[in-house]
């Protein structure tokens, strides 16, 4: 019985060929209008303009104290951003359907995603080193290159990657409204829902949903690099399934051969057959029987036991030379 995880993949029928998503006019536009709006917040939050100004009075009203009833569910919600979470739910969920696609690109696809996320947002966060709203020392001041890590959000644009991914492999026109309007819904709550708790400025958050929207946008362009490491597993897979080889098709005995199977007995020319029950003797051209007198037949042999003569009815047997007895020594008389 096979156990490898792509053992029920064989068993599934193919799939419907999934349309994969290409770098098309639109989608190259607006990557380059995302780009420039996150280049845009990167340089007003460096020459400290007005958007400074407005993280600082965002934070210095405080919405988690005007509206204290909605803190114990946003801190809940927030959870939606969180990269551990939710990377286990959507990698779970993907991983059905590439189970029952026959395809490894909805989880390779999610891997490429996040490895993308974790290495640009965190140069920027570690390049740049923000304090966040708790820790500033300074009104006024963006609390650049201070050894923080805030800047850009990474729930925020986690959330946009994590959940933005679904509408992004999804295989109708009616699933990819429904998902991007679902994923937009979230995205949008985890990052104000962070500035609400105060542990992110304005900016943060803007430029977080901007990086997570570039990654979406650029997936496309690492479509083939996606496919050249799906081939690479199947091809690692093949290559486990030739090492074990074929299992057994008949069981071995305990020495690890099959025993000879048995010849039958042959039976003497001269030996006496059967017809019907009745035995029946060769005969001789003389017309007497082809074997000496007093010589049993085979079926004789076979069918009729030996009768053993009782003791008391077995003839004595005596020795050549008189009585088995010892002669009995008399004594000399006389003398």
């Amino acid at each position: 019985m096979r156990t490898d995880i792509f053992a029920r993949l064989d068993r599934e029928p193919e799939p419907p060929k999934i349309e994969i998503p290409r770098m098309s006019r639109t989608r190259k536009a607006l990557f380059g209008g995302t780009l420039a709006f996150y280049l845009a917040i990167v340089v007003a939050v460096l020459v400290s303009s007005s958007l400074v100004i407005i993280d600082w009075k965002v934070m210095l009203f405080r919405p988690y104290q005007q509206w204290p009833v909605l803190h114990p569910y946003l801190d809940y919600f927030v959870v939606l951003g969180q990269r551990g979470p939710t990377a286990v739910m959507i990698a779970a969920w993907l991983g059905w359907r590439s189970w029952r696609q026959h395809t490894l690109r909805p989880l390779l696809t999610l891997g490429a995603a996040l490895l993308l996320l974790n290495v640009t947002v965190g140069a920027v966060k570690l390049g740049l080193g923000r304090l966040g709203p708790h820790y500033a020392t300074q009104i006024g001041s963006a609390e650049l290159f201070a050894g923080g890590d805030i800047f850009p959000s990474g729930h925020t644009a986690n959330a946009v990657v994590t959940w933005g991914i679904l509408s992004y492999l999804a295989t109708t026109p009616r699933a990819r409204r429904y998902l991007s309007v679902m994923s937009s819904l979230v995205a949008l709550g985890v990052g104000a829902t962070t500035v609400y708790l105060g542990t992110h400025w304005l900016s943060d958050v803007l430029l977080g949903w901007a990086a997570g929207l570039l990654i979406l946008l650029g997936l496309p362009w690492m479509e083939p690099l996606i496919g050249r490491a799906e081939r690479a597993v199947f091809a690692v897979r093949e290559r486990w399934r030739a090492r074990r080889g074929p299992a057994p098709t008949a069981p071995a005995t305990e020495q690890g051969t099959e025993p000879a199977p048995r010849r039958p007995e042959t039976v003497p020319q001269g030996a006496q057959q059967t017809v019907e029950g009745t035995p029946c003797e060769a005969v001789g051209p003389t017309g007497h029987t082809g074997r000496p007198a007093g010589a049993r037949s085979a079926a004789q042999l076979t069918t009729q036991p030996r009768q053993h003569a009782v003791r008391s009815e077995r003839t004595p047997v005596t020795p050549a030379g008189g009585s088995r007895r010892p002669p009995r020594s008399r004594p000399v008389a006389g003398g």
